[in-house]
């Protein structure tokens, strides 16, 4: 994940608490927060889901594919 990232987000959720956001600010933070799900989404599939088998009773492995 882009360093700096998650705290830039950070900063913005405190500042947005405390003091509020000016629009620019509020288009970064939806910005930024579309950029870390991306990112989330994409080392998900690629460490989880590409990983993923079902055993069965017997003990045979199958791959799950995609739908």
């Amino acid at each position: 994940m882009r360093e700096g990232l998650v705290e830039r987000i950070n900063e913005l959720a405190a500042k947005n608490k405390t003091v509020g956001l000016t629009p620019e600010e509020t288009a970064e933070r939806s910005r930024l927060r579309e950029e870390y799900l991306k990112e989330f989404r994409a080392g998900f599939k690629h460490n989880i889901l590409d990983n993923l088998y079902i055993v069965d009773e017997e003990g045979n492995k199958t791959k799950v594919k995609k739908r």
